[in-house]
């Protein structure tokens, strides 16, 4: 059972925008911080945008100014926009939970990952 799915990402041109959305199954009953990674073919995984409960967010240097990240706590899923797209963006994207299922301790949970690509 997959506990975090991710949805929307593809190809587009440098320059465009893109929406990954993230969805976290109801039995992650308490759910701390929510948020997108990505890793690009030959380089280890890297924070993209995370928001807490309180609603504080945190990017990285890179994509400050271009990419939002937004959250609905009623229904437990994170969205990322992604405006101005440049080719250094290609990457998988994964989404991270860190949260807690009913009898176990909190911890991260992972989406698939979801493949965008950004042509020059």
């Amino acid at each position: 059972v997959q506990l975090v799915v991710e949805s929307g990402g593809g190809s587009v041109q440098a320059g465009g925008s893109l929406r990954l959305s993230c969805a976290a199954s109801g039995s992650i009953v308490s759910i701390n911080a929510m948020g997108w990674y990505r890793q690009a073919p030959g380089k280890q995984r890297e924070l993209v945008a995370t928001i807490n409960s309180g609603g504080s967010t945190t990017y990285a240097d890179s994509v400050k100014g271009r990419f939002t990240i937004s959250r609905d706590y009623a229904k437990n899923t994170v969205s990322l926009q992604m405006n101005s797209l440049e080719p250094e963006d290609t990457a998988v994207y994964y989404c991270n939970v860190n949260g807690r299922r009913r009898y176990y301790s909190t911890q991260d949970y992972w989406g698939q990952g979801t493949q965008v690509t950004v042509s020059s």
